[in-house]
């Protein structure tokens, strides 16, 4: 057993090219034919820790599983599980997690998991739990990871940094959101950020995706730590930590803006992957870099341009898409979208994602007319009611706006506007908002002596993480309902939806009568909802 841990040990330190020479020098050197037969014959008077470690270090020498020597100390340690010391227990869970499922392995794993039931609840170590966690897998029982949930818990005061990312990470392995265990590890982690590797960052940034974990106070040292440490980090480093958290939709706003000062600095480095990447993060974080505006999206679009001979179909559509989310129109390569599109070359019928391409072109179309510094504001904006069935979520708001006042011809509901923008409450009021009108009585009114009300009730994904900042698409809405002559009231629908009804009365008509409604301010989000 000595002797074949040692040659792991030795192994696993190399490089994969020098793992794939080595393995064979192994395995064809005559002494090691020899030390798999003793280890067939001796298996059975093994001692429980050295029978588990053979199994460890045969399996992950790459010896085939169906070999009679790995078959053999497989079922040799089905007989003696029960007598297995909770290390052993940890080092076997280990190495069935690398290992292919057959009969003889199914069957260990079967026993492994009823023992660690019963052996919960003596185990202290946070580092036999969290490799426990980790090797059981998506697989485990929910009662089964309540357990061990419950036993990590018990330790969690002891908890170390090292420990603190092992069982954070563990914790995905599991496919198991313990927010209790991952505030405890996220304050350790805050505390020795500097200690974390790049790599690492990202994989704790990416377990809160997996999770659905949402921890501002998290997100907000690591982006401080990279923005303190900027200029150690290379440009493409810095731009994978935006993009993954892009996908938290966290907005680390000072990391974007000195990454975008170095994206003008020295564009050289965006390729056509790197620069749909940077493309996609800004727009949906709906974030325009602080006194570069105009410098940053020019560089941007540069890039794009000179990609246009290469770019496909697709990859030009996110581009444009993604500039024109932010209120950008990139000319020539909206040019090239469009004549594409008149000789139907932007054909999406077999396509998984057409739908989704549909409304992308759709909004580049809308972006162009209300965009366009010769738009205007229409006098009249056509609607018509989309439906006259209010969703269940919106219900208490129709409710409360007819307790409010006083009758249901006072406003419109699911109104369908041109550019297929919808809104879920319009309401209309005189020029100072002190008193609202009937909508039927109002639609032939001059536009300025009646003030439009657009009521959006929005779930808490349309915002950036801990903010009341709309991500791209809300904010290409508000602005294009502010431009057909709007005053958009954005309502975060949960808060909405927690409040009693005397009080979602007094929220809506402060928000009607009130010419400070628009700036959202009265919302705090919390870490964790």
């Amino acid at each position: 057993t000595n002797c074949l841990t040692t040659v792991w040990k030795l192994f696993k330190n190399l490089s994969e090219d020098q793992q794939r020479y080595e393995k064979q020098l192994i395995f064809e050197h005559p002494a090691f034919h020899k030390l798999c037969q003793q280890l067939l014959r001796e298996a059975r008077r093994m001692t429980r820790g050295d029978l588990v470690f053979s199994l460890h270090a045969a399996v992950n020498l790459g010896v085939p599983q169906n070999t009679l020597l790995v078959q053999t100390l497989v079922r040799v340690c089905q007989e003696k599980l029960n007598q297995l010391d909770n290390r052993c227990v940890s080092v076997l869970a280990t190495t069935l997690s690398g290992m292919n499922k057959d009969k003889n392995v199914s069957a260990l794993q079967a026993g492994l998991q009823l023992l660690v039931e019963q052996r919960i609840p003596s185990i202290r170590d946070i580092f036999i739990l969290q490799n426990l966690m980790k090797c059981m897998g998506k697989d485990t029982p929910v009662f089964l990871k309540k357990k061990l949930e419950m036993a990590v818990l018990k330790e969690i005061d002891d908890l170390t940094f090292p420990n603190a990312l092992r069982v954070f990470l563990a914790l995905v392995a599991m496919n198991y959101c313990s927010v209790p265990i991952l505030n405890a590890c996220s304050k350790k982690i805050q505390d020795h950020v500097h200690d974390i590797p790049f790599r690492k960052l990202i994989l704790i940034l990416e377990a809160c995706y997996s999770l659905q974990y949402r921890n501002v106070k998290l997100f907000s040292a690591l982006a401080e730590y990279v923005n303190s440490t900027a200029c150690l980090w290379d440009k493409r480093q810095i731009m994978l930590f935006l993009s993954t958290f892009e996908t938290l939709g966290f907005q680390p706003s000072e990391l974007m803006d000195i990454f975008a000062e170095k994206v003008t600095e020295d564009p050289e480095f965006l390729n056509l992957k790197n620069l749909l990447i940077v493309l996609r993060v800004y727009s949906r974080l709906n974030y325009v870099p602080r006194g570069q505006k105009h410098l940053f999206f020019e560089t941007l679009h540069s890039c794009l341009n000179k990609y246009l001979p290469q770019i496909s179909n697709t990859e030009l559509l996110k581009a444009v898409y993604s500039l024109c989310i932010l209120g950008y129109l990139p000319h020539r390569a909206l040019d090239e979208l469009l004549q594409k599109d008149s000789r139907d070359e932007l054909t999406f019928s077999d396509d998984l994602h057409k739908e989704q391409k549909e409304m992308m072109l759709r909004c580049v179309k809308a972006c162009m007319e209300l965009d366009s510094p010769s738009f205007t504001k229409p006098a009249f904006v056509l609607t018509e009611n989309f439906s006259s069935v209010v969703s269940l979520n919106l219900r208490k708001a129709r409710e409360a706006l007819i307790e409010l006042l006083g009758d249901e011809n006072m406003f419109r509901q699911n109104v369908q506007l041109p550019y297929k923008y919808h809104i879920d409450f319009e309401i209309r009021t005189d020029s100072d908002r002190k008193k609202v009108l009937p909508v039927a009585a109002t639609d032939d009114q001059a536009d300025s002596s009646v003030q439009r009300l657009a009521f959006l009730f929005v779930p808490l994904s349309a915002f950036c993480v801990g903010t009341t900042h709309p991500q791209g698409k809300l904010a290409m809405k508000k602005r294009h309902l502010n431009k057909l002559g709007y005053d958009v009231i954005l309502v975060l629908n949960k808060k909405f939806q927690e409040m009693t009804n005397e009080d979602a009365i007094e929220f809506l008509k402060g928000k009607i009568y009130s010419e400070n409604a628009f700036h959202f301010s009265e919302v705090t989000m919390q870490d964790n909802n």
